[in-house]
């Protein structure tokens, strides 16, 4: 075991979607968890889960990369995107709102689910509104088939709306450690 910034990497683990090698943390461990209960409990095939895309801002002379845990399609459209990050599910809302409204270049992505590994919130993407809390909020494949059509996806943001959206990723996102310091990831 060795710590890397004030995350403890305990080797390396394999991920459950890519079979990709990566750093064995308390966090990827709950990543893992997620991607398992969305194929293995919530219907999903694999080929449906999009791990780790990554939205990059610069502002200010703040180079932030965003990663988005998991990104849920069915068919050829993106559904939701789910950001797992421990603590208080209130704080997380904001920046995963962002990321699914400017992820797609093709258009907003409906819906967002923010999760502790413990607690999750389903959110509305246009409004910001929360649909469902708890783990059951996270929706099987059944379930997101009725979502997709209560909240079809809106055309791609553009402009000064686009730019508030990826200023709240750079801000949010940015990782500052307990000594005040940038993280080593």
């Amino acid at each position: 075991m060795r710590q890397t910034g004030h995350h403890l990497v305990y080797g390396s683990l394999r991920d459950y979607l890519t079979g990709e090698e990566l750093p064995d943390t308390d966090d990827e461990r709950f990543r893992q968890q997620l991607a398992r209960l969305l194929v293995e409990e919530k219907g999903f095939a694999k080929s449906e889960l999009e791990p780790r895309l990554a939205i990059e801002t610069l502002f200010g002379a703040i180079f932030v990369r965003s990663v988005i845990d998991l990104t849920v399609s069915v068919g050829s459209q993106r559904c939701f995107v789910l950001r797992y990050g421990p603590g208080s599910l209130v704080t997380r809302e904001k920046p995963a709102l962002a990321a699914a409204r400017v992820l797609d270049p093709a258009c907003c992505i409906p819906l967002a689910v923010v999760t502790n590994g413990q607690d999750a919130e389903l959110l509305e993407t246009s409004s910001g509104k929360v649909l469902a809390s708890g783990m059951t909020a996270v929706p099987d494949r059944v379930r997101l088939a009725e979502l997709a059509a209560q909240h079809p996806p809106r055309p791609p943001l553009t402009g000064a709306e686009r730019e508030r959206n990826l200023r709240v990723l750079n801000a949010f996102d940015l990782e500052v450690c307990c000594r005040k310091e940038r993280c080593a990831k």
